[in-house]
């Protein structure tokens, strides 16, 4: 009995966490169909007076929105695949791999983790601009291609799995790029999984590197974008949650797509084996 009230009462308490949580997105997504008028009123409520979709109409009107949409969506969907090959392909190595220096390695992977990114990203900006790579999506993706999170979650999922499977598809006269390919990767679907969904994250909602990097208004980013929502004098507040709410459908999507197996490749990533 005692068991079932505590599990009751988890229930109620995550309940109203959730709420907590989903409520300002539910906002948004209501007031995105408001006026400005009726989102700066004194006088608030969730649901609007008239639901107008305007702002969505108007959209592409007020700023280059599907420009912004598409370059933010191939720059995420770039990097995010590059991080997931890289770091597949580094875990596998410093997991199934017996070499000299091999635990050195390691260690710098994990401090890089350690490094705040604040820290690093004024010798990186002038790297880039004495490179020329000033308003180019190389500056966006370079920095990126590697993922010390990415690493050290898929050696601990490479590490879960039996080295008889590599010794037998080598047996068979698989070699190491084959092996790698057609036999480790698919097993390490639930790894990939939570890699996409965090590094799709980081990079679509990445506001200050672009804004430093990119000067030219037809390659910018959404996230930067989203900023000339914000006049001199007032805020088109009803475009700007219009935007929002757009912006976050790919976050929403990619969630979908790889909830399944989120879990799953978190907790691998947790333990070893």
């Amino acid at each position: 009995m005692k068991h079932r009230i505590m599990k009751i009462v988890l229930y109620i308490v995550l309940a109203l966490l959730g709420v907590v949580t989903v409520f300002p997105f539910i906002w948004m997504v209501l007031s995105s169909f408001k006026t400005n008028r009726e989102i700066q009123s004194i006088a608030q409520s969730l649901l609007p007076e008239e639901f107008i979709p305007d702002n969505y109409l108007n959209l592409q009107q007020t700023f280059d929105f599907l420009r912004y949409f598409a370059n933010s969506l191939i720059i995420a969907v770039i990097v995010t695949a590059i991080v997931i090959y890289t770091s597949c392909l580094c875990g596998y190595v410093l997991g199934k791999y017996q070499f000299r220096g091999k635990n050195i390695i390691f260690g710098f992977v994990m401090m890089t983790m350690m490094v705040p990114w604040s820290v690093t990203i004024i010798p990186r900006y002038t790297m880039f601009m004495q490179a020329g790579l000033q308003d180019t999506y190389i500056s966006l993706v370079l920095p990126l291609m590697v993922s010390g999170f990415g690493i050290f979650m898929m050696k601990q999922n490479m590490e879960g799995i039996p080295d008889e499977l590599i010794e037998a598809a080598r047996m068979d006269g698989s070699n190491e790029f084959q092996t790698f390919h057609k036999l480790i990767l698919p097993l390490c679907k639930n790894g990939i999984s939570a890699i996409a969904i965090f590094q799709f994250l980081w990079v679509w909602e990445d506001y200050l590197w672009p804004y430093l990097m990119i000067d030219s208004e037809s390659k910018q980013l959404l996230a930067v974008g989203l900023t000339l929502f914000n006049g001199r004098y007032s805020t088109d507040y009803g475009g700007l949650f219009a935007a929002t709410t757009i912006s976050i459908i790919p976050v929403i999507a990619v969630y979908v797509i790889f909830q399944k197996r989120f879990v799953s490749g978190v907790a691998a990533g947790a333990v070893k084996g």
